[in-house]
């Protein structure tokens, strides 16, 4: 089982910056591919960025690409997702995800473990 809790979420101005964190409040990252997703009110959720666990390249959706950024601390068991120049349509729900595979998927529906999300908003 993997248990993920988000944070870092809030209110920001456009071109602002605000870095997300994803620690795992049970089990480890280890054995896991790990995302991050987004959902905006009335829309699907979509695909942000994967996490690799190995050092491996990281992918982006092409919105944020440029923008965003992943990290990870593994002494933390922790995950960060960093978002530069924000813009009001980067305005979410952020979600990290977990999935019993070593290969990150773009598809949320490939993921076993979701945090409770944590808001972004963007103002203009």
């Amino acid at each position: 089982q993997l248990r993920l809790v988000e944070s870092g979420g809030g209110l920001v101005q456009a071109g602002g910056s605000l870095r997300l964190s994803c620690a795992a409040s049970q089990g480890t990252f280890r054995r896991y591919a790990l995302a991050w997703f987004r959902q905006a009110p009335g829309k699907e959720r979509e695909f942000v960025a994967t996490i690799t666990w190995s050092g491996g390249s990281n992918s982006f959706s092409e919105s944020v690409k440029g923008r965003f950024t992943t990290s990870r601390d593994n002494a933390k068991n922790t995950v960060y997702l960093q978002m530069n120049n924000l813009k009001p349509e980067d305005t979410a729900v952020y979600y990290c995800a977990g999935r019993r595979n070593i290969d990150a998927s773009f598809l949320s529906r490939d993921y076993d473990f979701w945090g409770q999300g944590t808001q972004v908003t963007v103002s203009s």
